[in-house]
């Protein structure tokens, strides 16, 4: 038992090691027909373009919610971790640590 709590704890450390983390800035929010859609923008880094794209969740899901405006962290989940059968991200608090902060929200990214 004790192996497996250990080797558990090596696979998430290896994950959140593994996450692209970038800042980002919420533009708007807002829900339709059930759907939290949020309009991001994604400043230029050396190793990315700049971009725009939207985030979208399920209103009603366990860590679907509409932000205020403002400056963001997104980590983009690895491929087959989180809610939706997309791209998921999750946003933290701009002073937050992914990997011990609150996660304020778990979406789907579309990219535009």
């Amino acid at each position: 038992m004790r192996k497996a709590i250990i080797l558990f704890g090596l696979l998430a450390a290896m994950q959140v090691m593994a996450q692209d983390k970038s800042i980002v800035t919420v533009k708007s929010g807002e829900v339709t027909n059930g759907v939290v859609i949020l309009t991001v923008h994604q400043t230029a880094t050396p190793q990315q373009a700049a971009d725009t794209f939207a985030l979208h969740c399920n209103k009603g899901m366990t860590a679907c919610n509409v932000v205020e405006p403002g400056t963001y962290v997104m980590v983009r989940l690895p491929k087959n971790w989180g809610m939706y059968d997309c791209a998921n991200v999750d946003l933290y608090a701009s002073t937050a640590d992914p990997a011990s902060g609150e996660k304020l929200g778990e979406y789907c990214l579309i990219e535009k």
